[in-house]
C-alpha cells in the first residue's frame, strides 16, 4: 500500500461515495475505484461494502480507517519536517564553545533567540578548546564553533570565520601581590619573575599561545608552575597564592574573592571570539544561525 491508496480510501470512507470522493480528489472515478480495490486485495479483505446506491464501511474498514488516518498524519508531519529542514527551520546544529564564551551576555541571548525562532530545530552545545574545535570542524563532528584563538591565528581556507566579540587579556594577581595596588597598566615584563598558572600547553587553547607570544615579545618565557583546564580553577589557585595568571577580563565576572585584575600595557592584549564553520557546509539551518550572529553589532566577516 502507498500514500495515494490510503488517501483515496480515507476520502471515500469520509464521503461514502466514490463519485463525491473523486470530485474532492480532482480525479476521475475509475482510477479511484481501481486503487481502493488494489488496497483491499493487498489486505485480503473488503473495506467498503458497495452496491449501485450505497457505500458503507465494513467492520474491517472502520478499524482500518482509524489507522489510515494516523498513518497519513504521520506522513504529513514527516513531510512538514523535511520542508522545514529545506528552509532551514528544522534539524540539528552542533555548537562548540570555549570556556569563557558563556560569560559574554550575547552568547546565551543568541542561543535563546535562535531556539525561540526555530522551535523545530535542535541546538546541541559542546564545551571544547579552540584547538579541539578546529579539529572537530575538520572531522565534521561539530557544525559551528566559538573560538578564542591566539593573535597568530590564520583560519584555513576551508573555514569561514566571523569576528564576534572582543575583550582584553589582564593580569590576574593575588590580592597581596606587590603590584596589586597599581592603577596604571602593567608592563608584562614586570611579571617576568612570577610563577604563572596557565591552561595546559597541549590543550589546544588559544589563550596559552596568546600569553606565550606576549611574554616572548616582552623578552621572557613565562615560568609555568601549574596548569589547570578551567579558568575558574586558575583564578582559585591565584587567590590561594600559587602564582599569577593572564586571562581575558571576562573572567572577572566569576566574582572569586582574593584576586585583582590589572590591565596590561600592550596593544597586543586584545582577544577576540570568532564564530567559525566549514565554508562548504550547505546546511540552511547553519546559514540561519550564522546570519543571526552576523546581525549583531561590533563584528565583521572574514
Amino acid at each position: 500500500m502507498d500514500f495515494r491508496q490510503l488517501r483515496y480510501f480515507v476520502t471515500v470512507a469520509e464521503e461514502l461515495s466514490f463519485s463525491a470522493a473523486a470530485r474532492r480528489l480532482h480525479i476521475s472515478q475509475p482510477p479511484l475505484s481501481t486503487q481502493v480495490k488494489a488496497l483491499e486485495d493487498e489486505l485480503g479483505t473488503e473495506l467498503l461494502a458497495r452496491n449501485k446506491r450505497n457505500v458503507a464501511l465494513t467492520e474491517a474498514g472502520r478499524l482500518f480507517l482509524d489507522q489510515a488516518r494516523r498513518a497519513l498524519q504521520h506522513l504529513e508531519r514527516a513531510g512538514d519536517v523535511v520542508r522545514q529542514a529545506i528552509r532551514g527551520e528544522a534539524g540539528e546544529i552542533r555548537i562548540a564553545f570555549t570556556a569563557s564564551v558563556p560569560m559574554f551576555e550575547a552568547f546565551p541571548r543568541l542561543v535563546q533567540d535562535f531556539r525561540g525562532r526555530h522551535p523545530a530545530a535542535r541546538a546541541d552545545l559542546i564545551h571544547m578548546s579552540t584547538g579541539q574545535q578546529l579539529q572537530a570542524l575538520a572531522e565534521k563532528s561539530i557544525d559551528v564553533g566559538f573560538l578564542r584563538p591566539s593573535t597568530l591565528f590564520c583560519p584555513p581556507p576551508n573555514i569561514r570565520v566571523l569576528r564576534l566579540w572582543r575583550d582584553r587579556l589582564v593580569a590576574v594577581l593575588p590580592a597581596g601581590h606587590r603590584l596589586a595596588a597599581e592603577q596604571a597598566p602593567l608592563p608584562l615584563a614586570a611579571l617576568s619573575d612570577d610563577t604563572f598558572i596557565l591552561f595546559p600547553r597541549g590543550l589546544g587553547c588559544g589563550l596559552f599561545e596568546h600569553v606565550t607570544v606576549l611574554a616572548s615579545r616582552a623578552g621572557f618565557a613565562p615560568h609555568v608552575g601549574q596548569d589547570a583546564r578551567e579558568g575558574a580553577t586558575i583564578i582559585g589557585l591565584v587567590a590561594a597564592g600559587m602564582g599569577i595568571s593572564i586571562l581575558p577580563e571576562t573572567y572577572a565576572k566569576t566574582g572569586i574573592p582574593g584576586v585583582v585584575y590589572r590591565p596590561l600595557e600592550t596593544s597586543d592584549a586584545a582577544s577576540e571570539i570568532l564564530l567559525a564553520h566549514r565554508a562548504d557546509d550547505p546546511s540552511p539551518l547553519l546559514a540561519r544561525f550564522f546570519a543571526m550572529a552576523a546581525a549583531g553589532d561590533g563584528h565583521a566577516a572574514a
